[in-house]
């Protein structure tokens, strides 16, 4: 993720961010470019239809990538603070490694990436700028919140995946060590708990999307 330098007005901040979505949806994404968790590990033999089951989570998860990064990139534009706006961007390159390995696995499982993406991640930065636009406390909030529901998502996919698919398993179990730690490190930081009904609101939208990037 670019630095946000507050020398930069809030058109050229949203001109970088624009640009950087561009590069995220088309299959460039800044990260660690930490190893595949999955990169040692030998395929195993899959039917036709559990290829099709992993391919359609691992999608999921890929958009979930997608929108966590644009989560992270609203949020950044209208930081109060310059440690939250580095917060978010360490943030946003370990969600960037995550974006990576699920995209290699959807090809190597002969799936594809949502085509919902572009309408994920323009309506994913406009609710990490309304989040900052709440104050940093209510942002960081927002961000362990969102990591509490990505995490338990996430442990459903474990339950969910074929047992067979070592890879995809590997990765989404390292997906999850990591979103839990940027979730203690949100609370660590000053987060606040968000309301129940807003929390409530974030896991109906989120149920519905996942719903939609299962198929399309």
């Amino acid at each position: 993720m670019t630095h946000l330098s507050k020398h930069y007005s809030l058109i050229d901040r949203l001109c970088i961010q624009a640009e950087q979505g561009l590069r995220l949806i088309s299959g460039v994404a800044d990260a660690h470019n930490r190893p595949n968790p999955a990169c040692n590990t030998t395929e195993d033999y899959m039917s036709a239809d559990e290829r099709k089951l992993s391919a359609a989570l691992m999608r999921v998860n890929h958009s979930g990538e997608v929108c966590a990064q644009a989560l992270y990139f609203g949020q950044a534009l209208l930081a109060r603070r310059p440690e939250l706006q580095a917060h978010l961007q360490e943030a946003a390159l370990e969600e960037g490694d995550h974006l990576l390995w699920c995209q290699q696995r959807i090809e190597e499982l002969g799936g594809h990436t949502s085509y919902l993406n572009p309408a994920w991640y323009t309506f994913s930065v406009l609710i990490g700028m309304l989040a900052a636009c709440c104050g940093d406390k209510i942002s960081l909030g927002f961000i362990a919140a969102t990591e509490k529901q990505v995490e338990q998502h996430l442990e459903g996919h474990l339950q969910r995946l074929p047992e067979q698919d070592i890879k995809s398993r590997k990765i989404v179990k390292q997906m999850q060590i990591d979103e839990q730690q940027h979730g203690m490190n949100a609370i660590s930081a000053g987060g606040e708990p968000l309301p129940a009904f807003v929390q409530n609101t974030m896991r109906k939208i989120a149920k519905v999307m996942t719903r939609l990037t299962y198929y399309v």
